[in-house]
């Protein structure tokens, strides 16, 4: 960041008084810019034993399998942001979701938030994905998945299942785990 979006003038990082952490610091009208993680939602949607998974249709990771999922936007909840992001990736509906996997990602200031539930109706592919389909555990394109968010919710998903209980998963992935899909760079 060079300039304030308040009031245009130059900024500087450095460590505001009373915090800990620096952020970007216009001297001129006095705002702090805080700079926060983005919320993913998304939902892992069941149909009988079978998951829906989406091909992406986008960067990144274009053409690689993937949970209907994206960005929160401002003025929704995180279940309102995970509905609607299936409904436009997978054009479906999931009934009763419930939160699932909360994976933290600080190395790329993102959180993922992924929601089960069963897939209510019919599911078609939206602008965002190439095709959708719904993938027995033995079917699931492990070494074509898009993130390493989505490959650990549906381990634990098939983990889960063969134990007989649903819990919530809190990890984090490091960035050595998700240098195996993106590489170095």
């Amino acid at each position: 960041m060079n300039y304030c979006s308040h009031c245009g003038h130059t900024v500087r990082y450095a460590i505001p008084d009373g915090d800990d952490r620096p952020r970007f610091l216009c001297d001129a009208c006095g705002t702090v810019h805080y700079q926060n993680p983005r919320i993913v939602a998304g939902t892992l949607p069941v149909a009988g034993g079978r998951i829906l998974l989406c091909r992406r249709a986008i960067s990144p990771r274009k053409g690689f399998w993937t949970l209907p999922a994206g960005f929160m936007e401002n003025a929704e909840t995180v279940e309102q942001a995970a509905l609607r992001e299936t409904r436009e990736e997978a054009c479906a509906v999931v009934a009763e979701p419930t939160l699932y996997t909360l994976i933290s990602l600080p190395h790329i200031n993102q959180v993922y938030m992924i929601f089960l539930g069963d897939l209510d109706g019919d599911f078609a592919a939206g602008p965002e994905s190439l095709e959708v389909e719904l993938f027995e555990e033995t079917q699931i394109p492990w070494d074509e998945l898009a993130f390493p968010t989505i490959e650990r919710t549906l381990r634990h998903f098939f983990d889960d299942r063969r134990r007989g209980t649903f819990e919530l998963h809190l990890s984090q992935i490091g960035r050595e785990e998700r240098e195996r899909y993106f590489g170095s760079a």
